[in-house]
């Protein structure tokens, strides 16, 4: 190789090495914002906003809330990182999912078996909650309010302490009752779940 050659080389190594750290650095910036972000679906173990799980039983109903689960890490989250009155992912990454095996009463309507995207919009003093039958989704970038199953106006609870980390819990309470408790920074909201 002549010199020119190996100069030639050199450079071309040099700027795909800087496009490759540039892209890394966007990717890093997508996950600072759950509210905007369009990165994959499954959080690593070093992800900010992991990937996880929410499961119970109600009778032989089975719930289960997939999402992601971004931390406060210091900002101010509803108002600021998730806005008021715009539908949320409720998570981050890809929509955050719910779904049954057996048809399931949720705060008095009942929802066929299947699987859900489960939206939010926050509000300062109501949230809707959305199911939504778009579940392989980014964001709420796709959202299409035509395909909602149903939406619920729930009455959002400030919390004693501060959860960190977004998270959901599904609770059994008997045979035939349960809760989906939902719960990040200062604020939680609850729906009631009864089974037939």
């Amino acid at each position: 190789m002549s010199i020119k050659q190996i100069s030639i080389l050199v450079i071309s190594l040099m700027i795909i090495s800087c496009s490759s750290n540039k892209n890394e650095e966007k990717e890093l910036a997508k996950d600072e914002h759950a509210h905007h972000d369009h990165s994959a679906s499954t959080g690593t173990s070093n992800s900010k906003s992991p990937r996880t799980a929410a499961m119970a039983n109600i009778g032989s109903n089975h719930v289960h809330i997939d999402y992601s689960a971004p931390s406060v890490r210091g900002r101010e989250i509803f108002g600021g990182l998730v806005a008021y009155d715009e539908v949320w992912v409720t998570g981050a990454h890809s929509a955050t999912s719910i779904s049954f095996n057996e048809d399931l009463e949720i705060e008095g309507k009942l929802i066929p078996a299947g699987k859900y995207a489960l939206f939010t919009i926050p509000g300062k003093d109501r949230w809707t909650v959305i199911l939504n039958t778009n579940f392989e989704q980014h964001l709420a970038d796709d959202y299409d309010a035509n395909l909602d199953v149903h939406r619920w106006e729930v009455t959002p609870v400030n919390l004693d302490q501060p959860q960190e980390q977004l998270k959901f819990t599904v609770e059994s309470l008997g045979q035939k009752e349960g809760a989906i408790h939902f719960a990040w920074s200062n604020i939680s909201f609850r729906l009631g779940l009864k089974v037939n």
